[in-house]
């Protein structure tokens, strides 16, 4: 009955001209099915009420035309009824109409955020990258995110949830968290960074734990990149180490027999020898001899120091006594160049305490550089003096000098600065590399100026109360390894630096010399 209803009401509708009342899909208001209702009440009725009055053929038709004409009138009425306004929604509310459905703030934070109870079980998942993390992460819902961090690492992991929760704020921990094999190529640990902060309850008691993580793969991958490169250099350090003594023993034996045999030849103990070339030869033999021992000694001085076994024997020595070996030892190959070695120690410089055999293998190689770069007719000066609580040692030759592009390079192992110079002497680049190796060993530090053509001055500054060495608690020399070689300081405007307690004392004419 009222699906006839409604499509009567539908085509009255249409006949009367109500809007919408014609498409398919809208249902007719209740008004209007009222009204056709009451049509199909009136259809039967009003035809019985006029047979009372008229002819039944004659009312049968009236009755039917009169119930449609006042259907047609009150469908009509209807339709033309002003409809009821719609409410006015406010601003706020057309705004909450409009909006997004509420997401959790945690969603818009970088990588995986995960909430965690006290006992660091997850209760809750987030993250702008949840999607992609959760991708070959499994479940971490519980004891899910526990169970699959790498098992040394659950240790630091619980000790920082147990740090918050004695009332701590914020931690932060590197974890490894296992993942399903996707690939032959494919690592078995993805490296997470955790920040974690803690939310506490009124009474200060952990309730929460909000954690972020992030993948630090590259990071990690690149850090043990750096580790191995680290190891395999110091490996190779030790290796080339272990070459140079290794050698350098092994050339010292037949060095021995070299060096013996000729001091027997020289010295003729067996028959006198034919001719003088043959006298030569043995003292060319000898000379290239003695000058190869003394590379290899130099050699494994360096790789002593190098390794951090080089010990230095402290103990007091006149400083004149040192400077006067050192002149006495050089002074023939001086001379035999025409070079004039001179020294000026003043008698205030006394006793240091120090390594002596050091302080003159010091001054042997400076004194033998400077002598090996200065042309005939030169000047190579020793100088001593006290500034303050420090011995200056300084060597000033007049020779070919260095140009200041390339005084970095003066020092380093096997390195000879390259020029035109140079290239005329022999070396292997080894002394200064000991000098600063043992200055540094004294805890004091080395200076060069230079000017080319005009000559070098290079200053040694220790302690000359031995407050530079470092010792073991017994008081013996610690044989500590030093960054070797030390770097040099390329300062050309003095030599000599004030001294810790404003004491200036240094020899006048070491000033004058090496101004």
């Amino acid at each position: 009955m009222n699906n006839i209803a409604d499509r009567m009401a539908a085509r009255l509708g249409a006949v009367a001209g109500v809007a919408g009342a014609d498409t398919a899909d809208a249902r007719p208001s209740a008004a209007l099915r009222a009204t056709t209702l009451a049509l199909l009440a009136a259809v039967p009725g009003l035809p019985l009420v006029l047979s009372a009055v008229m002819p039944a053929s004659a009312a049968l038709p009236a009755g039917v035309a009169l119930a449609g004409a006042g259907a047609l009138l009150a469908t009509a009425a209807s339709a033309v009824r002003k409809p009821a306004p719609a409410p006015v929604r406010s601003f706020s509310e057309e705004l909450d109409v409009s909006a997004p459905p509420a997401v959790s703030p945690y969603d818009l934070f970088a990588g995986l955020v995960t909430l965690h109870d006290a006992r660091g079980f997850v209760t809750a998942v987030h993250g702008r990258d949840k999607a992609d993390v959760l991708a070959w992460m499994r479940d971490p819902i519980g004891r899910g995110y526990l169970d699959q961090i790498h098992v040394s690492d659950r240790i630091g992991f619980l000790a920082a949830i147990d740090r918050l929760r004695q009332g701590g704020t914020r931690e932060t921990v590197d974890i490894r968290i296992d993942r399903p094999s996707l690939g032959a190529d494919a690592e078995q640990f993805t490296h997470m960074r955790v920040e974690m902060t803690a939310l506490a309850g009124p009474d200060g008691a952990l309730i929460n734990v909000i954690a972020q993580s992030h993948d630090i793969s590259a990071e990690a991958r690149l850090k043990g990149e750096n580790v191995r490169r680290a190891a395999d250099a110091e490996s190779a350090n030790d290796a080339k180490t272990r070459f140079l003594a290794a050698v350098s023993h092994e050339l010292r034996t037949p060095l021995n027999a070299i060096l013996g045999f000729s001091d027997v030849l020289s010295g003729e103990y067996f028959g006198k020898l034919e001719n003088d070339r043959q006298r030569e030869y043995v003292a060319l033999i000898h000379q290239s001899g003695s000058h190869l021992l003394s590379v290899v000694n130099t050699m494994l001085d360096v790789s002593k120091i190098e390794a951090g076994r080089y010990e230095l024997l402290t103990e007091p020595f006149r400083v004149a006594e040192s400077v006067k070996a050192c002149e006495q030892m050089l002074g023939l190959q001086a001379r035999d160049k025409g070079i004039q070695l001179t020294s000026r120690v003043p008698r205030a410089v006394g006793e240091a305490v120090a390594d002596q055999r050091a302080i003159q293998q010091i001054l042997i190689n400076l004194v033998g550089n400077a002598i090996k770069f200065t042309d005939r007719g030169g000047i190579v000066t020793i100088d001593a003096a006290r500034e303050g609580k420090d011995l200056l040692l300084v060597v000033s030759d007049t020779g070919i000098g260095i140009p200041a592009d390339k005084l970095a390079l003066i020092g380093q192992p096997f390195m000879q600065v390259e020029n035109e110079y140079t290239r005329k002497y022999e070396g292997t680049g080894l002394g200064l590399s000991l000098v600063k190796g043992l200055v540094a060993l004294h805890g004091g530090s080395l200076t060069i100026q230079s000017q080319p053509g005009e000559g070098t001055v290079i200053t040694v500054r220790i302690a000359a109360d031995g407050s530079g060495v470092v010792s073991d608690t017994n008081g013996r020399t610690a044989s500590s390894t030093v960054d070797f070689p030390p770097r040099l300081a390329s300062d050309k405007e003095t030599v000599y630096e004030p001294s810790n307690d404003g004491k200036d004392t240094q020899d006048e004419r070491a000033r004058q010399k090496t101004a």
